[in-house]
């Protein structure tokens, strides 16, 4: 089973920031239609993808000093970390096509 993190404002640094492996953050709510389409596609990228890259979720309810610190406006907000720093960003609801076509630039 994939391994899909659920991420904190005091865990992020070290899981996210100093992974070794590339990282992709979900940032949700629970009352967000559009990241309830997103979820289950995070989980199946967390499951394809195990070993090659860290997949994880932050509840933005919960955790507001990281959104606030990237500039997190809408959710879902999907952003691709390498080496610690964001490599790309993707807003809305978008297909797994266009998430993997991200990860495959990082892997």
């Amino acid at each position: 089973m994939g391994d899909l993190l659920q991420v904190t404002d005091d865990t992020f640094e070290e899981e996210i920031v100093k992974s070794d492996l590339p990282a992709v953050v979900d940032f949700w709510a629970a009352w967000c239609g559009p990241c309830r389409m997103v979820g289950p596609v995070v989980e199946e990228l967390a499951k394809e993808y195990e070993g090659r890259i860290k997949v994880a979720k932050m509840d933005v309810d919960q955790n507001r000093q990281t959104p606030a610190k990237f500039g997190i406006r809408n959710i879902p907000t999907l952003i691709f970390f390498k080496g610690g720093e964001v490599a790309n960003t993707i807003i809305g609801a978008q297909p797994k096509s266009a998430l993997e076509e991200v990860i495959k630039k990082l892997l």
